[in-house]
């Protein structure tokens, strides 16, 4: 098989399961959680790393921005042999009472975007793997009750990390989400919407592979605190910067489990 063209990798290069940030910047922050890392290759959005964690070999891909370059992410590395995804991302909250560095583990992703559609109707859900999805949760509980054992034995414990599981939206336009998408997606129940999932689910499905996703909060279209506003020189507030390590921790101990 020849060399995959964005990804500069080959068949052999990569572990069965990815770790996929969005953001190229993400993967040195996964790869600084686990216990040894190599950089394979780097090129545009994409950034491939494989690492050890616990004694699990995986690879972490940055997918860049969107379903479009997301889907050609996960196709290039189905191609070369990657069989479980997990998507670890950011998220903007589409409830009021889904705060700011809270986390989201999708069920479901509403198709807002192209990319699925030139693959498959509308109609044919994006939904993550229940194994995926149960080992995200499963994950997120363990360590939210480690969190409590700890604060309980007067160690100190900074910060929150609630955890919501439901369906999301994936939107294409980040700058055209009026007030009417958004209090359309706040009626039908969706949490959060961010711009990958719906593809990496879709996509995974297909082919007969596993998908999921959990993306930390970094801001609420509901309250009017959209990503930005509230922030300087930094893209995410303090307390998302916080949580998205909790976020990668979680997604590490899932992908041990899988």
């Amino acid at each position: 098989m020849a060399t995959q063209p964005h990804l500069l990798v080959d068949e052999g290069d990569l572990t069965d399961r990815a770790l996929i940030p969005g953001d190229p910047g993400r993967v040195d922050r996964i790869a600084s959680h686990c216990d040894e890392s190599e950089t394979v290759a780097e090129n545009r959005e994409y950034k491939v790393v494989n690492a050890t964690y616990e004694g699990q070999e995986l690879t972490i891909c940055s997918t860049g921005i969107g379903c479009p370059s997301a889907a050609i992410a996960i196709e290039e590395l189905a191609n070369v042999g990657v069989e479980t995804f997990i998507r670890v991302g950011t998220t903007g909250a589409l409830q009021s009472e889904i705060e700011i560095g809270d986390m989201v583990v999708a069920t479901g992703a509403a198709k807002n975007e192209g990319t699925s559609k030139r693959y498959e109707a509308v109609e044919y859900p994006a939904v993550p793997d229940y194994d995926v999805l149960s080992a995200l949760v499963d994950a997120a509980e363990a360590h939210a009750a480690q969190r409590v054992a700890d604060s309980a034995n007067g160690e100190t414990v900074s910060g929150d990390e609630e955890v919501h599981v439901g369906p999301i939206a994936s939107d294409d336009a980040y700058y055209a989400e009026s007030g009417d998408t958004v209090t359309d997606w706040e009626t039908a129940g969706l949490l959060a919407v961010e711009m990958e999932a719906a593809a990496v689910f879709s996509l995974a499905r297909r082919k007969g592979l596993r998908a999921g996703a959990i993306c930390t909060v970094d801001g609420n279209l509901v309250e009017g605190t959209q990503k930005g506003t509230d922030t300087e020189d930094d893209e995410l507030p303090e307390k998302a910067k916080n949580n998205v390590g909790r976020a990668i921790d979680i997604a590490l101990e899932a992908a041990v489990e899988l």
